[in-house]
C-alpha cells in the first residue's frame, strides 16, 4: 500500500484531460508531493514537474538537487529527471517537456516570478490553476493517507500527554514552546509547524503564538501544536488546560458547553452531511448556552499534506462529506481581555460517521 502510488500520475492525466487542461506545471509544493512524493526545496532555482496528458512526465530540477530527487520516491515512477547547471536559463526545458501544450494548469501557489517566465517559454498557453483538477482527487484521502494521519496524531498525542512537565505557573509561554517543539521532534515529527501557547488573557486570541507572558496560577492555557512527519503528512490537535490552582468560573461556565459543542460536531460527520451541517451541529449549541458570538472562527479545515487544505467546515460551504475526507473539528470560545479555549481532533469520515485520530479525552485537565 503506497503513500505515493504511480496510479496518481494517470488520475491526474485523466482529470485534467476532463477539465481541458492539456499539462500540470507544479512547482515545490504539497501538490507536486501529492503526485510524486519528492519534498522540493522551494528556492529560486526552478523545480517543475511537468505532467502532459499526452506524453511522458518530467521532472525539472537544479543539478545540485538531482541526488535529492533521486532519493525521493521519483525514482519508482514513470518520469524523468532532467536538471539544470547554475548560470543556464531551464524555462526551454519546460516547453520541450510539454510541446503544444494550450492551456496548463500551475500549481496554486507558485512564485510571481515563475509564472511570469512560463508566460515568457510558453506564449500561447492559457494559464489556469491546478487546483482546479487536483482539488478533487486530494479531498478523499487513500487508506494509506488515512493510515500517515493517524501516525500523525499518535505522535502529536504522546506530546500533549507530557504536558505536564513543562506547562507551570512560573514559566514563559516561550519556555513551554520549546520544550514542546523539542518533545514533537522526539516523537516523530520532522518539522514542527506551530506550537501555540496562549495563557491567560492570550487564550482569547484564536492564532497567538507565544510571548514572554509568564503562566500565573489558575490560568487556562490554550495548547495548540502541530507538523509534518517525514512522509508529509500534517498532525494538528488542541487542547485546554489549567496551570494550577483554580480556573475562573467564568471560564468553566463555557468549558462544559465548549466540550459539548465539540463532541457534537464529531458526531454531525457522516457520509452525505454538507460541510456547513457540521459547523452548525456546534455552534448552535455554544449560541444556545449564550457564547456563540465568541466562537470566531469557522469549526475545521481539511488536513493532509498541508495543515490547512480542503474541505472547510464552515456556514455556506454545502460540500457533502465523504468517505476518506479528514478535517479538523475545533470549536472554541474567546473572551477578550480575559482567557479563552479551544479543543480540536483530527477525524476523518468513515463510511458510517467519523473516527477520531487524536483520541486523547477532552475533558478540562487541571496541571498541579
Amino acid at each position: 500500500m503506497s503513500l505515493y502510488p504511480a496510479a496518481r500520475l494517470d488520475s491526474a492525466r485523466a482529470a485534467c484531460a476532463a477539465a481541458g487542461l492539456d499539462a500540470l506545471l507544479l512547482s515545490p509544493g504539497s501538490d507536486l508531493r501529492y503526485l510524486t512524493g519528492y519534498p522540493a526545496l522551494s528556492t529560486e532555482r526552478l523545480t517543475l514537474l511537468v505532467l502532459p496528458v499526452d506524453g511522458p512526465a518530467t521532472l525539472i530540477v537544479p543539478r545540485l538537487e538531482r541526488p535529492a530527487a533521486e532519493a525521493s520516491p521519483v525514482v519508482d515512477l514513470p518520469m524523468a529527471i532532467v536538471d539544470h547547471p547554475d548560470g543556464a536559463d531551464p524555462y526551454p526545458l519546460v516547453a520541450a517537456a510539454a510541446p503544444g501544450a494550450r492551456t496548463v494548469g500551475l500549481a496554486n501557489r507558485m512564485w510571481a516570478e515563475q509564472v511570469l517566465a512560463l508566460r515568457a517559454a510558453l506564449p500561447g498557453a492559457t494559464q489556469r490553476l491546478a487546483g482546479e483538477v487536483l482539488r478533487d482527487l486530494r479531498l478523499r484521502k487513500s487508506p494509506a493517507e488515512i493510515e500517515a494521519l493517524r501516525r500523525a496524531g499518535a505522535a502529536i498525542d504522546a506530546v500533549h500527554a507530557r504536558m505536564a512537565e513543562w506547562l507551570r505557573p512560573g514559566r514563559t509561554e516561550a519556555e513551554v514552546a520549546a520544550d514542546i517543539a523539542a518533545a514533537m521532534r522526539e516523537t516523530g515529527h520532522e518539522t514542527v509547524d506551530f506550537t501555540i501557547v496562549a495563557s491567560g488573557p492570550n487564550g482569547a486570541s484564536p492564532h497567538h503564538h507565544t510571548s514572554s507572558r509568564v503562566i500565573e496560577r489558575g490560568d487556562p492555557v490554550v495548547v495548540d501544536i502541530g507538523g509534518s512527519t517525514a512522509d508529509g503528512y500534517r498532525s494538528d490537535c488542541t487542547r485546554t488546560y489549567v496551570a494550577g490552582g483554580d480556573a475562573p468560573p467564568d471560564f468553566l461556565a463555557y468549558y462544559d458547553a465548549l466540550r459539548e459543542a465539540q463532541l457534537a460536531g464529531v458526531a454531525a460527520v457522516k457520509p452525505g452531511v454538507a460541510a456547513s451541517t457540521v459547523d452548525a451541529a456546534g455552534r448552535d449549541l455554544l449560541t444556545a448556552a449564550g457564547f456563540g458570538a465568541e466562537f470566531l472562527h469557522r469549526t475545521g479545515h481539511g488536513i493532509g499534506l498541508d495543515g490547512h487544505e480542503e474541505p472547510y467546515l464552515v456556514a455556506g460551504n454545502d460540500l457533502p462529506l465523504e468517505p476518506g475526507m479528514a478535517f479538523s473539528i475545533e470549536p472554541g470560545v474567546y473572551r477578550a481581555g480575559r482567557h479563552g479555549a479551544r479543543i480540536e481532533d483530527i477525524v476523518v469520515c468513515t463510511d458510517d460517521g467519523a473516527q477520531r485520530l487524536n483520541t486523547l479525552p477532552t475533558d478540562l485537565v487541571v496541571l498541579s
